[in-house]
């Protein structure tokens, strides 16, 4: 309000507000106070992120704990991530994501045979693909060779690795348990 009317004179602002000069020093003295602090703090995170670029922000605050102490400042973990927050200095965490399908191979790309193609029977058309599960020892991939009508999962392999010879078993697996041997059987896979 002083900068917005220069020419009042603070007691008589003050004495506006129902407020007395020594509450509006303190005040602003404590928000002076949490601006250097809050300075210090980004500086802080900015020197350790230097070396340690990824680090979160609980470990963080961990390392900034003898500052915290020294220089007097209360902070907790909420306020602590709402000011790394505000400053862009939160460190989003990276996906995970394990890729089992490789689209970009030299090998010949066959024509996508299924385009409008509904199955009226069983082993008209199988569809396979693989997954990935997560376990305490890594991923394990799954193989599965799926008929479109009937849904039956007519093969399947779990590897430990995507090598070609998971997708051979599955299918072998499959061919074996075929039923009605019609002539035409179309497997897709996707080009996985």
């Amino acid at each position: 309000m002083k900068e917005l009317h220069p020419k009042v004179g603070l007691s008589k602002l003050c004495e506006l507000f129902g407020k007395t000069r020594q509450a509006y020093y303190e005040t602003t003295w404590r928000v002076e106070e949490g601006l250097m602090e809050e300075m210090l703090l980004i500086e802080e995170v900015i020197k350790i992120r230097k070396t340690l670029p990824r680090v979160g922000g609980i470990k963080l605050l961990n390392m900034l704990q003898e500052v915290v102490v020294e220089h007097r400042i209360k902070i907790g973990r909420d306020a602590f991530f709402e000011l790394l927050s505000n400053n862009n200095l939160l460190i989003r965490p990276k996906k995970r994501y394990t890729r089992t399908t490789d689209s970009n191979h030299i090998f010949h790309k066959w024509s996508n045979l299924i385009e409008g193609f509904i199955p009226t029977a069983p082993e008209q058309l199988w569809v396979s693909d693989i997954t990935y599960l997560e376990t305490l020892e890594g991923f394990i991939y799954l193989f599965l060779i799926t008929d479109a009508y009937s849904k039956k999962i007519m093969g399947f392999y779990l590897g430990q690795s995507l090598a070609a010879k998971g997708c051979l078993i599955a299918l072998d697996q499959a061919v074996k348990r075929r039923q009605y041997n019609s002539n035409q059987l179309i497997h897709h896979s996707d080009r996985g």
